[in-house]
């Protein structure tokens, strides 16, 4: 549309469409004007331009909808764009981080192992340029630290060995005496109990160090099938002296592969700290649960407060209200339950006491 000469010349489109104050400012203010206006139901651009003479001017408008079209799609391509793009980053740098880490987690997993007593666990990334270093030194560091081990578990065994034999004349020399305690005079008496229970206590801790020294020696034991309710009911009993096991009707058949020897002595350091440390075991129970079978065994101490119970399952490990004894037995007693991929774990007993709870993969044979 060309506005000249005081009149209006259109080819297509009306004049009135056009907004007023844009047709005044590019007549009269000689400014190029374009705007987006709607006409018909359309949106279109408008453009216009004054010509030479004051008060005439040229406009023109264009359709906007192909043009709406073609940037409403670059948005979605943009923005698909930027999502593949922003995958692609996540998967490449979760790959590269991976690769770049994975002798970080290689060398959490092997000083993980060691923590947990695999002393022969090693890096086998020493080529490496970048850790090559470091994995020496660790590897030379656990290489140290299982010599010193073994060292000290033989030192521990032959000490053990070397003790029992004049322990066990103390002990069969003690209970003749202990035979003959009422022929001894009564102030006597008293010195000669203190005596056998101190060297009860000795036992204990003679037994307890063996089997240290066997376990950080490397044993590897071995595992026959073995009826649990036998075993717990045998080795709890003795320990106690006296008939302490029941056996639920559902437990009575089972059996599991085990270590004969460990498991005999986890049942019996966990009566024998009940007798010596928590006023007496007042019973144990087996019955079927949890990962197979499941044995309780009761004390009437004081229980073990909440913060003590997993330090009491560490080697030398004790509780603050109970400082008896080293914290050889309870550690002995975790480690083998362990080596049989059971669980120990203690809480309180509902009449009052501790209760220990060793749970063990065995099934009804």
């Amino acid at each position: 549309m060309v506005y000249f000469d005081g009149h209006w010349y259109s080819a297509a489109g009306r004049p009135e469409d056009l907004p007023a104050d844009m047709v005044t400012a590019v007549r009269f203010g000689d400014v190029e004007q374009h705007r987006r206006i709607e006409v018909g139901g359309q949106q279109v651009l408008a453009v216009g331009v004054p010509m030479a003479r004051q008060g005439e001017a040229f406009f023109e408008w264009h359709p906007l909808s192909n043009l709406d079209n073609t940037l409403r799609k670059l948005k979605v391509a943009l923005i698909i764009a930027a999502v593949i793009t922003g995958l692609l980053g996540l998967a490449v740098g979760r790959l590269a981080s991976t690769v770049a880490l994975r002798p970080l987690a290689k060398l959490t997993q092997v000083a993980a192992a060691v923590a947990r007593g695999r002393l022969d666990a090693r890096l086998q990334a020493e080529d490496d340029p970048d850790l090559g270093g470091l994995a020496r030194s660790f590897n030379q560091t656990a290489a140290t630290l299982e010599q010193r081990v073994i060292a000290d578990a033989r030192f521990a065994g032959d000490i053990s060995h070397e003790l029992r034999t004049p322990l066990m004349t103390m002990l069969n020399s003690m209970q003749l005496i202990q035979n003959h305690r009422t022929e001894l005079p009564a102030t006597v008496r008293e010195p000669v109990d203190l005596l056998g229970d101190d060297l009860e206590r000795f036992r204990r801790l003679v037994i307890d160090l063996l089997e240290i020294s066997r376990d950080d020696g490397g044993d590897q034991g071995s595992r026959e099938i073995v009826r649990i309710a036998d075993l717990v009911r045998a080795a709890a009993d003795a320990a106690g002296g006296r008939e302490l096991t029941t056996v639920s009707h559902d437990a009575e058949g089972m059996t599991f592969q085990a270590d004969k020897r460990r498991l005999e002595r986890v049942i019996a350091n966990l009566v024998e700290n009940a007798e010596y440390h928590a006023g007496g075991c007042k019973g144990v129970l087996v019955q079927a649960g949890g990962l197979g079978v499941i044995v309780y065994v009761d004390d009437a101490g004081p229980g073990v407060p909440v913060a003590d119970r997993e330090r009491i399952f560490e080697r030398f490990g004790r509780s603050e209200d109970n400082r008896r004894g080293i914290g050889l037995g309870l550690a002995i007693v975790a480690r083998h339950v362990e080596w049989h991929h059971g669980t120990i774990r203690v809480k309180d007993r509902p009449e009052g006491g501790a209760r220990f709870i060793v749970e063990l993969p065995a099934k009804t044979s």
